[in-house]
Protein backbone atom coordinates (compact mmCIF):
# COMPACT_ATOMS: atom_id res chain seq x y z
CA UNK A 1 0.00 0.00 0.00
CA UNK A 2 1.39 3.42 -0.67
CA UNK A 3 0.72 6.65 1.03
CA UNK A 4 0.81 9.71 -0.97
CA UNK A 5 1.13 13.78 0.58
CA UNK A 6 -0.23 16.48 -1.45
CA UNK A 7 0.36 19.74 -0.08
CA UNK A 8 -1.83 22.07 -2.17
CA UNK A 9 -4.53 24.56 -1.93
CA UNK A 10 -6.90 25.93 -4.40
CA UNK A 11 -8.40 29.65 -2.83
CA UNK A 12 -7.68 32.02 0.11
CA UNK A 13 -10.61 29.87 2.04
CA UNK A 14 -8.21 26.57 2.08
CA UNK A 15 -4.87 28.68 2.76
CA UNK A 16 -3.60 26.47 5.81
CA UNK A 17 -4.41 23.26 4.76
CA UNK A 18 -1.41 22.65 3.14
CA UNK A 19 -0.01 21.83 6.41
CA UNK A 20 -2.06 19.15 7.51
CA UNK A 21 -0.43 16.31 5.56
CA UNK A 22 2.80 16.43 7.63
CA UNK A 23 0.40 16.88 10.93
CA UNK A 24 -1.35 13.83 10.18
CA UNK A 25 1.67 11.63 9.43
CA UNK A 26 3.06 12.55 12.80
CA UNK A 27 -0.70 12.24 14.51
CA UNK A 28 -0.60 8.82 12.63
CA UNK A 29 2.27 7.68 14.57
CA UNK A 30 0.63 7.76 17.73
CA UNK A 31 -2.01 5.89 16.58
CA UNK A 32 -0.60 2.52 16.39
CA UNK A 33 -2.78 0.45 15.97
CA UNK A 34 -6.26 0.29 13.96
CA UNK A 35 -9.57 -0.95 15.82
CA UNK A 36 -9.37 -4.22 13.81
CA UNK A 37 -6.02 -4.81 15.57
CA UNK A 38 -3.49 -4.25 12.79
CA UNK A 39 -0.41 -2.60 13.82
CA UNK A 40 0.59 0.63 11.97
CA UNK A 41 4.24 1.51 11.46
CA UNK A 42 4.58 4.73 10.02
CA UNK A 43 8.40 3.89 8.99
CA UNK A 44 7.06 0.71 7.37
CA UNK A 45 4.72 2.73 4.71
CA UNK A 46 5.63 3.41 1.52
CA UNK A 47 5.25 7.15 2.02
CA UNK A 48 5.79 9.88 -0.96
CA UNK A 49 5.09 13.42 -1.84
CA UNK A 50 3.67 14.84 -4.52
CA UNK A 51 5.35 18.09 -5.13
CA UNK A 52 3.16 20.73 -6.72
CA UNK A 53 3.68 24.08 -7.37
CA UNK A 54 0.95 26.28 -5.50
CA UNK A 55 0.88 28.97 -8.10
CA UNK A 56 0.68 27.00 -11.11
CA UNK A 57 -2.69 25.09 -10.85
CA UNK A 58 -2.97 23.51 -14.39
CA UNK A 59 0.11 22.21 -13.80
CA UNK A 60 -0.36 20.95 -10.25
CA UNK A 61 -3.19 19.16 -11.31
CA UNK A 62 -1.09 17.62 -14.20
CA UNK A 63 1.20 16.14 -11.77
CA UNK A 64 -1.18 14.80 -9.32
CA UNK A 65 -2.77 12.77 -12.21
CA UNK A 66 -0.22 11.84 -13.88
CA UNK A 67 1.65 10.32 -10.40
CA UNK A 68 -1.71 9.10 -9.07
CA UNK A 69 -2.23 7.27 -12.42
CA UNK A 70 1.09 5.69 -11.73
CA UNK A 71 0.08 4.92 -7.83
CA UNK A 72 -3.01 2.79 -8.86
CA UNK A 73 -1.28 0.87 -11.66
CA UNK A 74 1.18 -0.56 -9.10
CA UNK A 75 -0.64 -0.39 -6.17
CA UNK A 76 -3.93 -2.58 -4.88
CA UNK A 77 -4.58 0.63 -2.62
CA UNK A 78 -3.18 4.20 -1.99
CA UNK A 79 -4.43 6.54 0.33
CA UNK A 80 -4.12 10.30 -0.01
CA UNK A 81 -3.54 13.12 2.12
CA UNK A 82 -4.60 16.80 1.61
CA UNK A 83 -4.31 19.80 0.98
CA UNK A 84 -8.25 20.88 -0.20
CA UNK A 85 -10.05 18.49 -1.80
CA UNK A 86 -9.36 20.18 -5.25
CA UNK A 87 -6.69 17.36 -5.13
CA UNK A 88 -9.73 14.78 -5.19
CA UNK A 89 -10.31 16.30 -8.72
CA UNK A 90 -7.15 14.77 -10.63
CA UNK A 91 -6.73 11.67 -8.13
CA UNK A 92 -10.42 10.56 -8.85
CA UNK A 93 -9.82 10.99 -12.81
CA UNK A 94 -6.66 8.75 -12.61
CA UNK A 95 -8.90 5.96 -10.54
CA UNK A 96 -11.27 6.25 -12.97
CA UNK A 97 -8.40 5.94 -16.35
CA UNK A 98 -7.39 2.67 -14.24
CA UNK A 99 -10.45 0.98 -12.76
CA UNK A 100 -13.61 0.03 -14.72
CA UNK A 101 -16.62 0.72 -13.61
CA UNK A 102 -15.09 2.16 -10.14
CA UNK A 103 -17.79 3.63 -7.47
CA UNK A 104 -16.81 7.20 -6.25
CA UNK A 105 -18.04 7.60 -2.48
CA UNK A 106 -17.77 11.25 -1.02
CA UNK A 107 -18.10 12.29 2.60
CA UNK A 108 -18.29 16.01 2.77
CA UNK A 109 -20.99 18.49 4.10
CA UNK A 110 -20.97 20.07 0.72
CA UNK A 111 -22.22 19.36 -2.77
CA UNK A 112 -18.79 20.66 -4.13
CA UNK A 113 -20.57 21.03 -7.29
CA UNK A 114 -21.13 24.48 -7.86
CA UNK A 115 -20.37 26.00 -11.02
CA UNK A 116 -16.75 27.23 -10.60
CA UNK A 117 -14.36 28.56 -13.74
CA UNK A 118 -11.11 26.86 -12.48
CA UNK A 119 -10.93 23.57 -10.45
CA UNK A 120 -11.23 24.01 -7.06
CA UNK A 121 -12.71 22.73 -3.35
CA UNK A 122 -16.22 23.87 -4.36
CA UNK A 123 -16.67 23.08 -7.91
CA UNK A 124 -14.34 20.25 -8.08
CA UNK A 125 -17.05 16.91 -8.28
CA UNK A 126 -18.94 19.12 -11.00
CA UNK A 127 -16.14 19.50 -12.97
CA UNK A 128 -15.12 15.95 -12.27
CA UNK A 129 -18.59 14.82 -13.98
CA UNK A 130 -18.20 17.33 -16.72
CA UNK A 131 -15.70 15.78 -17.88
CA UNK A 132 -16.10 12.45 -17.94
CA UNK A 133 -17.18 10.43 -14.70
CA UNK A 134 -20.47 9.12 -14.57
CA UNK A 135 -22.68 10.75 -11.90
CA UNK A 136 -24.46 7.39 -11.18
CA UNK A 137 -21.33 6.04 -9.83
CA UNK A 138 -20.94 8.85 -7.54
CA UNK A 139 -22.76 8.62 -3.55
CA UNK A 140 -22.59 11.41 -1.39
CA UNK A 141 -22.98 11.14 2.33
CA UNK A 142 -23.62 13.56 4.48
CA UNK A 143 -24.50 16.89 2.92
CA UNK A 144 -26.26 19.47 4.74
CA UNK A 145 -25.16 22.87 2.74
CA UNK A 146 -26.64 22.34 -0.81
CA UNK A 147 -27.73 25.27 -2.90
CA UNK A 148 -30.39 24.72 -5.62
CA UNK A 149 -28.20 24.98 -8.28
CA UNK A 150 -26.37 21.99 -7.17
CA UNK A 151 -29.25 19.96 -6.13
CA UNK A 152 -30.65 20.66 -10.07
CA UNK A 153 -27.09 19.28 -10.98
CA UNK A 154 -26.83 15.93 -8.84
CA UNK A 155 -30.71 15.21 -9.69
CA UNK A 156 -29.87 15.28 -13.89
CA UNK A 157 -26.48 13.57 -13.46
CA UNK A 158 -27.71 10.91 -11.21
CA UNK A 159 -25.77 11.02 -8.41
CA UNK A 160 -26.95 9.57 -5.26
CA UNK A 161 -27.53 12.44 -2.19
CA UNK A 162 -27.75 10.81 1.27
CA UNK A 163 -28.74 13.81 3.44
CA UNK A 164 -27.98 14.05 6.88
CA UNK A 165 -32.18 13.45 8.24
CA UNK A 166 -31.80 10.34 6.10
CA UNK A 167 -28.13 9.18 7.66
CA UNK A 168 -29.20 9.76 10.98
CA UNK A 169 -32.55 7.57 10.86
CA UNK A 170 -30.90 4.54 9.82
CA UNK A 171 -27.18 4.70 9.43
CA UNK A 172 -26.56 0.97 9.77
CA UNK A 173 -29.26 0.71 6.66
CA UNK A 174 -27.34 3.46 4.82
CA UNK A 175 -24.11 1.69 5.41
CA UNK A 176 -25.28 -1.61 3.90
CA UNK A 177 -26.85 0.00 1.00
CA UNK A 178 -23.41 1.64 0.26
CA UNK A 179 -21.75 -1.43 0.88
CA UNK A 180 -23.84 -3.62 -1.46
CA UNK A 181 -22.89 -0.70 -4.12
CA UNK A 182 -19.43 -0.82 -3.31
CA UNK A 183 -19.36 -4.74 -3.84
CA UNK A 184 -20.66 -4.30 -6.80
CA UNK A 185 -18.69 -2.22 -8.02
CA UNK A 186 -15.45 -2.36 -10.22
CA UNK A 187 -13.74 -0.84 -7.71
CA UNK A 188 -14.08 2.01 -5.01
CA UNK A 189 -12.22 4.77 -3.88
CA UNK A 190 -13.35 7.09 -0.64
CA UNK A 191 -12.45 11.16 -0.70
CA UNK A 192 -13.24 11.94 3.25
CA UNK A 193 -13.81 15.88 3.74
CA UNK A 194 -13.69 16.54 7.58
CA UNK A 195 -16.29 19.20 7.40
CA UNK A 196 -18.62 15.90 7.04
CA UNK A 197 -17.62 15.87 11.00
CA UNK A 198 -19.66 18.22 13.11
CA UNK A 199 -17.37 21.15 14.09
CA UNK A 200 -17.59 20.80 17.56
CA UNK A 201 -15.60 17.51 16.95
CA UNK A 202 -13.41 18.73 14.51
CA UNK A 203 -13.28 22.16 14.39
CA UNK A 204 -9.89 22.17 12.25
CA UNK A 205 -11.75 22.71 8.76
CA UNK A 206 -11.73 25.32 6.05
CA UNK A 207 -15.18 25.93 6.20
CA UNK A 208 -17.37 24.29 9.12
CA UNK A 209 -21.30 23.29 8.97
CA UNK A 210 -23.20 22.89 12.53
CA UNK A 211 -25.76 19.83 12.07
CA UNK A 212 -22.58 17.15 11.35
CA UNK A 213 -21.95 13.50 11.81
CA UNK A 214 -19.81 12.27 14.51
CA UNK A 215 -16.55 10.99 14.04
CA UNK A 216 -17.83 8.18 15.61
CA UNK A 217 -20.04 7.10 12.94
CA UNK A 218 -17.57 7.96 10.35
CA UNK A 219 -15.39 5.34 11.75
CA UNK A 220 -17.72 2.82 11.83
CA UNK A 221 -18.77 3.66 8.19
CA UNK A 222 -14.66 3.66 7.40
CA UNK A 223 -13.88 0.37 9.07
CA UNK A 224 -17.06 -1.79 7.33
CA UNK A 225 -15.84 -0.18 4.03
CA UNK A 226 -12.47 -1.12 4.13
CA UNK A 227 -13.16 -4.47 5.10
CA UNK A 228 -14.06 -4.97 1.41
CA UNK A 229 -11.46 -6.62 -1.06
CA UNK A 230 -11.89 -4.16 -4.11
CA UNK A 231 -11.57 -1.21 -2.00
CA UNK A 232 -8.85 1.12 -4.26
CA UNK A 233 -7.81 3.96 -2.15
CA UNK A 234 -9.01 7.41 -0.31
CA UNK A 235 -8.06 10.21 0.31
CA UNK A 236 -8.47 12.96 3.86
CA UNK A 237 -8.52 16.31 2.97
CA UNK A 238 -9.83 20.07 3.93
CA UNK A 239 -8.18 19.71 7.55
CA UNK A 240 -6.77 22.76 8.82
CA UNK A 241 -4.17 22.65 11.51
CA UNK A 242 -4.13 26.42 11.82
CA UNK A 243 -7.98 26.37 12.57
CA UNK A 244 -7.68 23.02 15.05
CA UNK A 245 -8.33 22.82 18.76
CA UNK A 246 -6.21 20.45 20.43
CA UNK A 247 -4.67 18.60 17.50
CA UNK A 248 -8.58 17.40 17.61
CA UNK A 249 -9.43 17.16 13.72
CA UNK A 250 -5.69 16.64 13.24
CA UNK A 251 -5.82 13.26 15.23
CA UNK A 252 -8.97 12.65 14.03
CA UNK A 253 -7.95 12.33 10.43
CA UNK A 254 -4.68 9.91 11.35
CA UNK A 255 -7.42 8.08 13.08
CA UNK A 256 -9.36 7.42 10.02
CA UNK A 257 -6.58 6.64 7.70
CA UNK A 258 -5.00 3.91 10.40
CA UNK A 259 -8.67 2.40 9.66
CA UNK A 260 -8.02 2.36 6.25
CA UNK A 261 -4.54 0.84 5.93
Amino acid sequence: MQMIRIRYVSSEKTEGCEKAPIEVVKALRDVRCSEKGKVIDVDKLNLEEIHVDLDDSKGAHSLIFKNSKDVFENNPKALFIGGDQSISYSIVRAFDEVEENGLLIVFDAHGDCLDKKDVNHRGWLRKLVENGFNGSRIIIIGARSLGLEELDFLNKNKITLVKMDFLQEDLAGVCDGVMERARGAGGFYVSIDLDVIDPGIAPGVSEIEPGGISGRDLIYFVKRLSLLGNFRGGDVVEINPSKDVNGMTVKLGAKLLGEMI
